[in-house]
């Protein structure tokens, strides 16, 4: 099977830096923790050995000097929080049990301190937390209240007569549930509870309760049950925790945004109960930015052994005697290139969300409109991604055929320890639900300074070859039509003016029409305005989905851009193959939309999917480089298929084949032919007898 050579003569290292960002040096921290054995998870362990393991590991990420890097510099650290998160996220190369293990004690136990604390509360919390010496659990999620953490049952009654809150879980469904570290190893919890003062229920508020004493045993009031064996992530301990009647002191509600002082009367800097609730889950963004990071990850992991595999692996006789490859196959290369594309849009589109998340947190801009903007851009990468790498995971798990689904060749565990990804740190439902109410919230602001013909013009924004596009969504400035013309070329059917359009088009046009079938329900009964947006539910979080897609494409788009073409010309011509992957790749997958509101032509829609199989041609060429540049080792994949048993297994069946074929090409001696003949005509003669 031949075809034409479209290999560019790339700079690996080049690539790699693009894509490990400016954060790259901490990025190898964190792939250096993956290279200590004891930091791995042998598949032979006991769950209980598995959980020792994963705790035993956590002083590699200690040592590395991760820890303390979102620390403000006069406490000696660098104020460094995105380092800090690109550091974690490659925690996953080494076991995603230690990753989140970890996220669980320094990002989420020790970010709740940091950043819900007081000066007094981090001085004496904080720094055992962030050197592993005091573990911890974020106990936020009950049974019966998943994502809806408004409505959680725990409450903290404020008792003036020994200056106390009273931590109680007055239900079953209020235990706290699937909790990190809880079912042996945390000795204290940041707890979410209902803060109640003088019979004022003030919301949902963060306590720091010791669950545990010097020898591991419960608290007085404080019961554990165990989760034991999970789908996946064997070495993270999760547990249940509930509380009867635990007093606690008053000084240990982290008060930074609501605070009881000592005549027992409340207070809080920020005086709407609904800004003061979403700000002190803010810590749940830093864990979000994180599964988007850990998730690429696992993508770019799961591709690298996958396409190893792929460019070793024979199957079937091509052209003359030799067997083909597999990633010449046309079938395999769609499969592959444009997952691998989707990699590296979200890499790029990851770097964009580390800058808006180092500004908010490090106070370069925390305005209120960074923060939404980041909630926002966190909620809706989290999910795209991490349902992203369990489709990437699982396409490469079959690429890879029998050999893929071998625990030693890590591609199953590593779709089983990604699966609950797409549910904590917030269903990614319920996310993508938030980013579609934000998008409507930017509608409907725009909507306030468009006059009435404008907004008419807005609403009706579906016509064919139509649409208006706004700064809050994309700032393209041009409509569908002017871009085509009737001879749209192969050449001209690549065009990033096309592709941003055609995405762009399909977000405004679906916020539109949302907006549209939700305005009767400002003027609603509760319960009418309720059944209405659950009627359109499903297409807001289609809108949002393609909002995310857009964003993706876009950083692509920016950091093609980005490259000097002069200087480092095959890279350039490299990103844009792959930026036009992606993005004829997410058009494909909503030809239909595309066609049923006019965007596309049935004739220039059927150049779509050839254009396409061009592009997966001309990257399978350098497939080897573009994973490579993801700078993952042996020592990270640890998977025998991706590090050249394959091209020896095949050269051994090359050789059987040869001395084979020699054998039967031989001269065969007729005497020896003639007897051979004779007992095989005497055997078969016996057995019709018998």
């Amino acid at each position: 099977m031949t075809a034409a050579n479209h290999r560019l003569d790339l700079d690996t290292g080049f690539l790699g830096a693009l894509l490990d960002g400016p954060h790259a040096d901490k990025r190898h921290r964190g792939r250096e923790v993956a290279e200590h054995a004891d930091a791995h998870l042998p598949d032979d362990l006991t769950l209980d050995q598995k959980r020792e393991a994963t705790k035993d590991a956590l002083h590699h990420v200690v040592d590395s000097g991760m820890t303390q890097l979102p620390l403000p510099v006069d406490a000696g650290g660098k104020n460094d929080h995105a380092g800090y998160v690109s550091g974690f996220e490659e925690l996953v190369a080494s076991s995603p049990s230690l990753q989140i293990k970890a996220g669980v004690q320094f990002g989420l136990f020790g970010g709740a301190i940091q950043h819900l604390g007081n000066a007094e509360q981090q001085a004496k919390w904080l720094l055992p937390a962030l050197k592993g010496e005091l573990l911890g659990s974020f106990a936020m999620t009950e049974i019966g209240h998943g994502s809806d953490v408004a409505s959680l049952g725990t409450t903290a009654l404020y008792d003036p007569a020994d200056d106390s809150f009273v931590l109680h879980t007055p239900f079953r469904a209020a235990t706290k549930e699937y909790i990190g570290n809880a079912a042996c190893h945390a000795q204290a919890a940041v707890v979410f509870a209902k803060l109640i003062v003088d019979g004022v229920d003030h919301g949902v508020h963060v306590l720091f309760v010791p669950v545990r004493d010097e020898d591991g045993a419960p608290m007085p009031g404080v019961s554990f049950e165990d989760d034991g064996y999970k789908g996946g992530l064997p070495g993270v301990d999760n547990g249940r925790i509930a509380f009867d009647h635990v007093r606690v002191p008053r000084t240990n509600l982290l008060d930074r945004y609501g605070a009881v002082d000592a005549d027992g009367v409340y207070s809080s800097p920020i005086e709407s109960p609904g800004r003061r609730f979403f700000t002190m889950l803010s810590t749940l963004v830093q864990g979000r930015v994180s599964l988007d990071g850990a998730a690429t990850v696992a993508e770019k992991l799961a591709l690298d052994i996958a396409i190893r595999y792929g460019l070793e692996r024979r199957q079937f006789s091509g052209a003359g005697d030799a067997e083909t490859v597999l990633l010449d196959y046309g079938r395999h290369q769609r499969r592959l290139m444009p997952r691998l594309a989707r990699a590296y849009a979200d890499a790029f589109a990851h770097e964009k969300l580390l800058e808006s998340f180092q500004a908010v947190f490090s106070g370069a801009d925390d305005s209120e409109a960074a923060q939404q903007r980041l909630e926002t851009e966190a909620a809706g990468f989290k999910a795209m991604t991490t349902w992203n790498a369990l489709d990437t995971i699982q396409v490469c798990r079959e690429a890879c055929g029998g050999a893929g689904f071998m625990a030693e060749n890590r591609l199953v565990g590593l779709h089983a320890d990604l699966d609950v990804f797409a549910t904590f740190e917030g269903d990614n439902t319920v996310l993508l639900q938030l980013v579609g109410k934000r998008l409507l919230g930017d509608y409907s602001e725009e909507l306030r300074h468009i006059d009435f013909g404008g907004a008419a013009r807005l609403i009706g924004s579906q016509a064919a070859e139509y649409s208006l596009y706004r700064s809050g969504l994309a700032n393209v400035g041009r409509t569908i039509g002017d871009l085509f013309t009737p001879a749209l070329n192969a050449s001209r059917i690549r065009s990033g003016k096309m592709q941003e359009a055609l995405l762009a088009s399909r977000v405004e046009s679906m916020v539109a029409q949302v907006a549209q079938d939700l305005r009767p329900a400002a003027k609603a009964d509760p319960a009418t305005a309720a059944a209405l947006f659950n009627d359109n539910q499903h297409a807001l979080i289609e809108a949002a989905q393609a909002y995310v897609e857009l964003l993706k494409w876009q950083a692509l788009n920016e950091a093609m851009h980005a490259v000097d073409a002069k200087a480092h010309p095959s890279e350039a011509k490299v990103l844009r193959r792959i930026r036009d992957l992606f993005g004829l790749s997410l058009i494909e997958e909503h030809i239909g939309w595309h066609i049923m509101f006019g965007r596309l032509s049935m004739a220039r829609a059927r150049q779509i999917g050839p254009a396409i199989d061009r592009l997966c041609r001309k990257l399978r060429d350098n497939a080897a480089e573009l994973v490579g540049a993801f700078g993952y080792g042996p020592a990270q994949r640890r998977s025998a298929i991706a590090e050249g048993a394959e091209a020896e297994r095949q050269e051994e069946a090359a050789e059987y084949l040869r001395r084979e074929r020699a054998k039967a090409d031989a001269p065969v001696d007729e005497k020896v032919l003639h007897r051979r003949r004779k007992a095989e005509a005497k055997a078969a003669k016996g057995a019709q007898k018998s």
